[in-house]
């Protein structure tokens, strides 16, 4: 059953998203060759406590980390480790999740390692593209399907792939929420939006095919053909007035897509 938030509640679901928001935030600004993603790892869940939140992530069906961080050719649910040193050139997609007063504030972003190369530098900036088109359809009246129909068109007409096994979802007191939210679809088709209803809309685009598998680690996924994948992501409240993005923090909704900096874009 899809959960209708009040406008009250949509309020309260603010402070989550801007916890979420703060962590990955601070999270690309240490991205930079020779770092140690457990580290990226360590200073989400310190921010994320520090402000008296809890990390979304950490145990949710048995995550062991509280961030992901899936790196070139993984798509999502990457795992922090001591073996995972960040080079340069990398794409590194990070995924933030915070609980604070009840409700989940969930986002993702994918950052530039040093220099990225240009065929991976256009995925990155299509994908946030195909992220901000996606919350374009987020209003009342609109179904899913024009939401992934945004997405995917976008994503398409540039060449890329648009993973099919894993979407978007309702976000509420718990992290996944009715309904799903796919990044492919067609016009007029679907769960009928209406205000109320909060998403995450996150879409996940690669270089080459959208095929893809999960690791023996049983969480990290990544592309059969070893193509590069970029994931963003915000948390959205659909209102009368148009699309909220809840996970925001005083700087805002986005974060640099260059990666060991805080200039914004």
């Amino acid at each position: 059953m899809i959960q209708i938030k009040t406008p009250a509640e949509i309020e309260s679901m603010k402070a989550a998203g801007a916890i979420s928001k703060l962590a990955l935030r601070r999270v690309g600004a240490m991205i930079r060759p020779g770092v140690d993603t457990l580290d990226l790892d360590r200073v989400a869940e310190s921010i994320i406590r520090m402000h008296r939140g809890t990390p979304a992530f950490k145990g949710y069906g048995g995550f062991p980390a509280s961030i992901c961080c899936s790196i070139n050719e993984e798509i999502v649910h990457g795992i922090p480790s001591h073996n995972r040193i960040l080079k340069d050139g990398d794409i590194v997609s990070i995924d933030t999740g915070a609980v604070y007063g009840g409700w989940v504030g969930d986002n993702a972003w994918t950052f530039f390692c040093g220099t990225p190369s240009e065929a991976n530098k256009a995925l990155c900036e299509v994908t946030r593209d195909c992220l901000k088109a996606g919350i374009e359809q987020a209003v009342p009246g609109n179904r899913l399907g024009d939401v992934g129909f945004a997405v995917q068109s976008l994503a398409e007409s540039n060449g890329y792939g648009v993973v099919r096994d894993y979407v978007g979802h309702g976000v509420g007191h718990v992290m996944h929420e009715e309904p799903n939210v796919p990044n492919y679809g067609k016009k007029g088709r679907g769960v009928k939006l209406q205000a109320g209803m909060v998403i995450a809309i996150e879409p996940m685009i690669t270089l080459g095919s959208y095929e893809s598998h999960v690791k023996p680690n049983r969480w990290t996924v990544v592309t059969n053909d070893g193509g590069f994948a970029a994931h963003y992501e915000n948390t959205i409240a659909i209102t009368e007035d148009g699309p909220v993005i809840l996970t925001q923090d005083v700087e805002g909704p986005w974060c640099p897509m260059q990666g060991g900096t805080d200039d914004k874009q």
